[in-house]
């Protein structure tokens, strides 16, 4: 039994390409990037980061921006954002906090930097406060090693750190003094 399977248009041909979601002024940004380059893949972190900051994350469509002002396939551009573990392909908090469990933080007290924030804001690593507010994730190094244990705070690096300032920070989070 040979069964045929009709796919929409937009899906079959080549030529359909979505608008930008993106405004203008940051397309010609990109835009102007992307032509720097030496080559386009050159530009790709900087592109995702780009688009991460403006939609919050990297969604399906922010790739899909990516990859057509890369001129490189989406595959391509999955492969790096899922290589860069502070590109994030599923939604984060309004803040991302960064514990670095690198050897040289661990060797200095990594480990209870870790726990402290896990008990402060009451989530397990890989997880977001239920306000949305905050996002807890281990990350290989910060490359912040003689200041360790350090931690990053959207992108402000904290070294030398302890329960006590650790403490400190979350309380900013929480109150707002630090970011949105």
């Amino acid at each position: 039994m040979n069964e045929t399977i009709f796919f929409p248009l937009a899906t079959r041909t080549k030529a359909f390409i979505m608008p930008p979601m993106i405004p203008e002024h940051l397309k010609a940004t990109l835009d102007r990037r992307v032509a720097a380059a030496v080559t386009h893949r050159e530009a790709a972190v900087d592109v995702m980061k780009e688009l991460q900051r403006h939609y919050g994350w990297l969604t399906d469509e922010a790739l899909e921006e990516a990859s057509q002002l890369l001129g490189l396939s989406q595959l391509q551009i999955e492969e790096l954002a899922t290589f860069y573990e502070m590109i994030y392909r599923r939604p984060v908090g309004r803040h991302v906090v960064h514990v670095c469990d690198s050897i040289s933080c661990w060797a200095s007290g990594g480990e209870t930097l870790l726990e402290s924030l896990t008990q402060l804001l009451g989530i397990e690593p890989g997880s977001t406060t239920a306000d949305g507010a905050v996002t807890l994730l281990p990350c290989s190094c910060l490359g912040n090693c003689g200041e360790a244990p350090c931690m990053m705070v959207d992108e402000v690096q904290y070294g030398r750190m302890t329960p006590e300032s650790c403490a400190q920070i979350v309380a900013t989070l929480r109150d707002g003094s630090i970011g949105g």
